[in-house]
C-alpha cells in the first residue's frame, strides 16, 4: 500500500536571481515525486475475464460441467491447462480457491475446470471404463472438453497440460495414461499413481490404495499405464507430483508409487538426478534431468496433509510446464 506523506509549505525567502533555477528544479522534482506516488497507488484496472460455463462441448458419457477461464491478456495460439478438483468440490471451486486463473492472466494461457456431477463429486478413476483410451466415463468429457478449446480458441495443440487436486490428482494420472498424445505434462497434488484406485464391483473408493497399502514395482506400474492405450509408442507426458507426508485421506506412501510408475514409463531409473530443497520442509527430487523441466519431478512435503496445493505450488507447476516464459 502506497501512501502520500503531507508536506509543509513555508514562504520562501525574497527572490534572489541566482537561485531561480535551483528554486524551479526542486519544485518540479516534487511534482513528479507526487505524480509518481499518485500513479503508484491507483488501483489495477479491473479485468473483465469471467468464469464461464460451456455446454455442448463434445462426447460426454458422464454429464460433467465445464467451466472456461479466458484471460483478457490471451496469447495467440494460447496453451490449455485443464485444472481438476477435488472430492466435494467444482469447477467454479477450484477456480476460485487456487492460483491458476491469476497465472493465466499473467502468462496468458486457457484454463479448463472440468466439475464432477456424481454424488461426493469425485472423479472416476477406478472404473474399467475410466482406465483405457476412449473407453468412457470421465476421461472422454475431459478430453472432449480440450478438443471444444483447441476449435473454438485456435489453442496450441503442443501445449495442453493437466494438474489437479485429491480426486483431481488421481484424474492428472489417468489422462496422461489414456491421452500421452493429448498432453504434454501435468502436476498432480496428493494423488495416487494410474490405476490404483481400480475397482471391479462398482465402488469408486479403494481403501487399500488410499491408505498407501498397494506397492508395486516400477515395472508393474508402469504397464498399467502403457496398456490404457496399446500400442502407443510416441512421447509421454512429463510427470510432476507433490505430497505432504502427514496426509491421512491419501496416505505418502502413494507418493513413492507414483515416482516408480512414471520412471518406468519414462525409461528411467529410481535414482534421483539431482536432490535438493527449494524451500523449508521441502524435498524435491528430478529424474532424467536436473532442470526445471525433467521428465520426472516429485516435492515431498514435511509434517504437511491433505491440504495442497497451498499458496506459490500452482506457480511452480506452471513453470514445470513451461508456461512463464
Amino acid at each position: 500500500m502506497f501512501t502520500r506523506a503531507a508536506a509543509r509549505v513555508t514562504a520562501p525567502p525574497p527572490p534572489v536571481r541566482r537561485r531561480a533555477r535551483p528554486l524551479h528544479a526542486a519544485l518540479l522534482g516534487c511534482v513528479l515525486a507526487l505524480l509518481a506516488a499518485l500513479s503508484l497507488s491507483a488501483p489495477p484496472q479491473a479485468s473483465a475475464a469471467t468464469l464461464r460455463e460451456v455446454t455442448n462441448f463434445g462426447s460426454n458419457p458422464s454429464n460433467l460441467r465445464m467451466h472456461l477461464y479466458v484471460p483478457d491478456s490471451v496469447r495467440t495460439q494460447p496453451a490449455v491447462l485443464v485444472a481438476i478438483h477435488y472430492c466435494t468440490g467444482s469447477g467454479p471451486a477450484f477456480h476460485s480457491g487456487t492460483e491458476f486463473a491469476r497465472l493465466a492472466d499473467r502468462y496468458g494461457f486457457i484454463v479448463v475446470y472440468p466439475s464432477a456431477t456424481r454424488g461426493g463429486q469425485c472423479f472416476d478413476v477406478s472404473s474399467p471404463q475410466a482406465l483405457r483410451r476412449d473407453g468412457g466415463s470421465d476421461p472422454v468429457g475431459i478430453r472432449s472438453m480440450v478438443q471444444y478449446v483447441r476449435d473454438s480458441n485456435g489453442a496450441d495443440p503442443n501445449r495442453t497440460f493437466v494438474t489437479g487436486a485429491s480426486s483431481g490428482a488421481m484424474m492428472t494420472n489417468v489422462m496422461l495414461g489414456n491421452y500421452p498424445d493429448v498432453f504434454k505434462a501435468g502436476a498432480a497434488f496428493m494423488g495416487v499413481p494410474y490405476g490404483c484406485f481400480a475397482t471391479t464391483d462398482g465402488s469408486g473408493w479403494n481403501s487399500a490404495c488410499a491408505n498407501g497399502q498397494i506397492v508395486r514395482s516400477p515395472q508393474q506400474w508402469g504397464d498399467l499405464v502403457r496398456g490404457a492405450y496399446p500400442g502407443y509408442a510416441g512421447p509421454r507426458p512429463r510427470m510432476q507430483v507433490w505430497h505432504g507426508t502427514a496426509d491421512t485421506t491419501l496416505r505418502y506412501p502413494n507418493f513413492q508409487e507414483e515416482i516408480k510408475q512414471w520412471t518406468d514409463v519414462h525409461g528411467l531409473g529410481q535414482t534421483p538426478s539431482m536432490t535438493d530443497s527449494p524451500q523449508s520442509g521441502w524435498t524435491r527430487t528430478r529424474y532424467g534431468g536436473t532442470g526445471g523441466q525433467a521428465p520426472v519431478e516429485a516435492v515431498s512435503l514435511q509434517g504437511v496433509g491433505h491440504s495442497l496445493p497451498m499458496s506459490g505450488m500452482a506457480e511452480r507447476a506452471v513453470a514445470f510446464f513451461g508456461l512463464d516464459g
